[in-house]
């Protein structure tokens, strides 16, 4: 990378660790999705471990279920936020290792996990290649994986409402994940597409859901008049369904391992 690259890259990533250090303390009450999403990992995770990771573990609450699932395994929860991670300490304590740093520089020696678990994680990361190297090198020969990120069209209500499409998140696709894993060495043993949505009363809620888990960080700073929210609840409401006001997410949920 050139030294403006880097600088760039700095600079997202500050943006992405203020944005979720500030939502922190009310980020348990509004992670619903996230928590549903989290779900479709749970079932998959092998039935022993040792040394564990749970990579953007945000406020604890995956990574403090790892620690009652592997009771006897040295657990680790990595974020970015400073803010993120004092909640964890403060809800978790100090039997699970808390660790500032990013996924795609991770701060640990070679082969140092047998189970690497990330829920809603890596697509904040703009260098997907970089984050499966690095799983790849932190893993022990034979460890798992169990990732899930989000995809295109992730929000794509919302775009629609604020008629700002660029504003959202731009995640990697499918296919530039696979190439990543690809060249990363690790291997797919299993890999499934979803549309997860969920529904809000009105677009108020739907705007607390965002804002308050810290996801509005790729949204330009802006200065919105009660027009702009006007026309939004208007064109929100062309999308309304029984349940309420849809969002999706569009979620790639991923089996990885590390050949022996």
């Amino acid at each position: 990378m050139n030294d403006l690259t880097l600088k760039t890259e700095a600079n997202w990533q500050a943006r992405v660790a203020h944005a979720f250090s500030r939502a922190a303390p009310r980020y348990d009450a509004l992670a619903t999705a996230q928590r549903h999403i989290g779900e479709l990992l749970w079932g998959s995770l092998p039935p022993r471990a040792f040394n564990v990771l749970d990579m953007g573990c945000g406020t604890g609450y995956w990574t403090h279920r790892l620690d009652e699932r592997y009771p006897t395994a040295r657990i680790t929860g990595l974020d970015l936020a400073p803010g993120m991670l004092e909640q964890a300490r403060q809800r978790h304590g100090e039997s699970i290792r808390w660790q500032l740093g990013d996924a795609a520089a991770l701060p640990f020696g070679n082969h140092a996990f047998d189970l690497v678990f990330s829920n809603l994680a890596v697509q904040w990361c703009r260098d997907i290649g970089a984050v499966m190297a690095e799983l790849y090198r932190v893993l022990t020969p034979g460890g798992q994986a169990h990732i899930t990120t989000l995809l295109p069209d992730t929000l794509e209500e919302i775009a629609f409402a604020w008629q700002r499409p660029e504003a959202l998140l731009q995640t990697p696709d499918r296919t530039s994940v696979e190439r990543g894993i690809g060249e990363s060495g690790l291997a797919i043993v299993r890999q499934t597409a979803t549309v997860e949505r969920f529904y809000y009363p009105d677009l108020k809620a739907v705007m607390a859901s965002i804002k308050g888990v810290g996801a509005q960080i790729a949204r330009p700073q802006a200065i919105l008049c009660r027009k702009d929210i006007a026309a939004a609840q208007v064109r929100f409401e062309q999308l309304r369904e029984w349940k309420g006001l849809p969002v999706s997410y569009h979620c790639l949920t991923l089996h990885l391992e590390k050949s022996l």
